[in-house]
């Protein structure tokens, strides 16, 4: 004989950084909550971010700051929910925690901190976590969402999807989130990795034996033919790996960058790097010692051999400079979801309430976090995108 299933307000589906917030939220407006999960652990994600120190949020939240196919979608949720909500939170558990560049705050110690603070607000709101919930289908009836897994079988009036994207598989992505969006009529613009590596290939492999070095740049992309706006540029570091590029600056440009498009990269902004070879003695030896004034000795003398002038007349110098401070890479690929922090693309907006994250033709169904198309730029925005769009989502269910 079959168990009858357990009913509850709100299922939500996913217990990573917008999963827990939004059941926490929705538990303490006295709604039962029910969290299931296909992992054994909640948080998983949370604990390997920022290098196990967790990038929380960022104190310069703006909603330029994200990638849609509708750039306005986020302003609604963030501006309902911003990062000093977030460190209301922080401080309430005594949390230490510091800024580092461009607005970053990230945990003094560890990132189980801020698991543990969102299980703390989980349980506050009586919010049952049903881990180990394989196999979840997913139908709709009359008075709600009737969810069969392994655990059993559940219904709710209101059912949220957080189950993220496909970055990271080895923490047990999936494309759950997109194939039920589908299920019930929602378009999902095409994931892809974002705030990843850069492979390089064919002549552009040489650069890979520069692998460890570093240098502040300034990285753009060509503009896409999907752009509505212009690109924007990112004055951060690059660092050279053995397969290709990487570095804050080239994963911030990853996620604007599409396959057959070149990326480019100011090698000293703001600087006339060839000011002393135009004024003095125009040879080989004396562009190696311009390089060397403002790169790494290593990146001087691959500019060197690569970036030669095609002659040392006024023409030629100044054609080198522009070069060096547009220097264009045909990136391979990417290194993919395996190294991706997030998932760009995934539920279109277009389908979602901008203030509650709810479906417009799905009453009760609402998709919050990575699986929808907001991807934020890396330093913690991604994680204030996650809270705010779980509170939107945690306040209407």
């Amino acid at each position: 004989m079959n168990n009858p299933a357990r009913k509850f307000d709100v299922i939500v589906l996913g217990a990573g950084a917008a999963g827990l917030m939004c059941a926490a939220v929705a538990g303490q407006r006295s709604r039962s909550v029910a969290l299931l999960d296909h992992g054994s652990l909640p948080g998983r994600k949370i604990l390997i971010s920022g290098g196990g120190r967790c990038n929380f949020t960022n104190i310069h939240c703006e909603p330029n700051r994200f990638l849609s196919n509708n750039p306005h979608f986020a302003k609604s949720a963030l501006a309902l929910y911003t990062p000093r909500h977030f460190l209301e939170l922080v401080h309430k558990y005594n949390i230490p925690y510091h800024e580092k560049t461009l607005g970053q705050l990230f945990c003094d110690h560890s990132a189980h901190a801020i698991l543990d603070l969102l299980l703390a607000e989980c349980a506050k709101g009586k919010v049952e976590h049903i881990p180990n919930a394989h196999s979840i289908q997913v139908e709709r009836d009359n008075s709600g969402f009737r969810i069969k897994c392994a655990q059993g079988e559940f219904h709710s009036q209101s059912l949220v999807i957080a189950t993220g994207g496909l970055s990271i598989p080895k923490l047990g992505a999936t494309a759950f989130g997109y194939d039920l969006a589908r299920q019930f009529g929602l378009s999902v613009i095409e994931p892809r990795p974002a705030l990843a590596p850069f492979l390089l290939g064919g002549k552009e492999s040489s650069w890979t034996g520069l692998a460890g070095v570093s240098a502040m740049v300034r990285a753009s992309a060509s503009s896409a033919k999907s752009s509505r706006s212009n690109t924007p540029s990112f004055l951060e570091k690059l660092l050279v790996t053995h397969r290709g590029l990487s570095g804050p600056a080239i994963l911030q440009i990853s996620s604007y960058w599409r396959a057959g498009h070149p990326i480019y990269v100011d090698f000293a902004p703001d600087q006339e790097i060839l000011e002393s070879v135009r004024t003095g003695r125009r040879d080989s030896p004396t562009l190696l010692k311009a390089l060397r004034e403002y790169l790494p000795q290593r990146l001087a003398e691959h500019l060197a051999q690569v970036g030669a002038p095609e002659g040392w007349t006024n023409t030629a110098l100044e054609a080198c400079e522009r070069g060096l401070h547009h220097w264009p890479f045909q990136p391979v690929g990417t290194e993919g979801f395996a190294k991706a922090e997030v998932t760009a693309g995934g539920v279109d907006t277009a389908g979602l309430q901008a203030r509650t994250m709810e479906a417009r033709n799905i009453p009760g169904l609402y998709f919050i976090g990575e699986v929808v198309d907001v991807t934020g730029h890396l330093g913690g925005f991604n994680f204030q995108w996650a809270w705010a769009s779980a509170v939107a989502a945690g306040r209407a269910v």
